[in-house]
């Protein structure tokens, strides 16, 4: 595309931020060399939220960058009431940015008389006015079809595995801490040239596992277990333990939501475990920051920065995990 042309086009880009992670929404900004934009979200003296964007966002393409983390309700909400704010303000097109999408471990009725939440949100974040959505790491990749507007899925895996890659672990295995996560684990493999093992695991409540086996060699080897979150830290630790059972040297963990809720934070302080990956898709509780030097933040900034470029300037963003492969 012409030079002159693009600069013109980047002119119309607008990039706003809620407040569930502003630092993030910062250092997209400085990535792609624009100003945030100027808004505000505020509360009623009951609680209600009041936003109000304080610049002319007519004919713009418009990205909001709001992930639904904890406080869920709260984030959730004010992402559909930004949406709906762009929408009446005139905006030419709004980019729902949602780096953790929350509400999607109910992607499907396993069992009688429940709620599909992934669809119910899906379907708020639509009708409040989103023209489509860019995301990382839904907890299932089905829940892209949920949507009836173009959903833009991206990986965190480039990010973690450059990492890993740079570290130049010796006798690396990369492990599955259950078996839905072995198309996720096998990239990591074929990536860093390793091989791959399994930690059999089956849930036996809401927040509770039950691990019974390990598929694969790691005795005497460093493993690394990948996931898309690390929610209270259960699954991760009894895998951690089980894998030191079956002679594993250092373990570490490389996830991208740090959601590190209920008691995560305790379990990891004393879990054998070396260190924790994780990209800043949400951001640390002050609970977890006292995980100290064992957790790395790796920032997605250019990753999001640079989908939100592509995404404007009409461009793809499949071939950047084509190269990353």
């Amino acid at each position: 595309m012409d030079k002159k042309k693009t600069i013109e086009m980047m002119h119309s880009l607008k990039i706003f931020s809620g407040n569930a992670n502003k630092d993030l929404a910062v250092k997209i900004c400085d990535y792609l060399n624009v100003p945030l934009g100027d808004a505000t979200a505020e509360r009623f003296p009951d609680g209600e939220i009041n936003i109000k964007v304080n610049e002319d966002v007519r004919g713009s393409d418009v990205f909001l960058i709001q992930p639904t983390c904890p406080p869920v309700n709260e984030n959730l909400t004010e992402l559909l009431i930004f949406i709906d704010c762009f929408r009446r303000a005139s905006s030419a097109r709004i980019t729902a940015v949602i780096p953790y999408f929350g509400y999607a471990r109910k992607d499907r009725k396993d069992e009688g008389r429940v709620p599909i939440t992934a669809k119910l949100v899906s379907n708020l974040i639509t009708e409040a006015g989103a023209d489509r959505v860019i995301t990382m790491d839904l907890h299932a990749a089905q829940i892209q079809g949920f949507f009836d507007i173009p959903v833009d899925h991206l990986l965190s895996f480039p990010v973690i595995s450059n990492y890993y890659e740079s570290l130049n672990i010796p006798d690396l295995v990369v492990v599955s801490p259950d078996v839905g996560g072995i198309k996720t684990a096998r990239h990591y493999s074929e990536k860093l040239k390793i091989k791959l093992a399994i930690v059999d695991k089956r849930r036996v409540g809401p927040a509770e596992t039950e691990v019974g086996f390990v598929i694969g060699d790691v005795k005497d080897k460093n493993v690394v277990i990948v996931d898309d979150m690390i929610a209270t830290g259960g699954s991760i630790v009894q895998a951690a333990n089980t894998l030191k059972e079956k002679g594993a040297k250092d373990i570490y963990v490389g996830a991208t939501h740090p959601l590190l809720c209920g008691s995560a934070v305790e379990k990891f302080k004393t879990a054998p475990i070396k260190e924790f990956a994780v990209t800043d898709t949400i951001p640390l509780t002050e609970n977890a920051k006292s995980l100290g030097d064992k957790i790395k933040i790796l920032s997605i900034d250019k990753l999001l920065g640079e989908s939100i470029r592509r995404t404007h300037l009409n461009e793809s963003i499949s071939s950047m995990f084509n190269d990353a492969k």
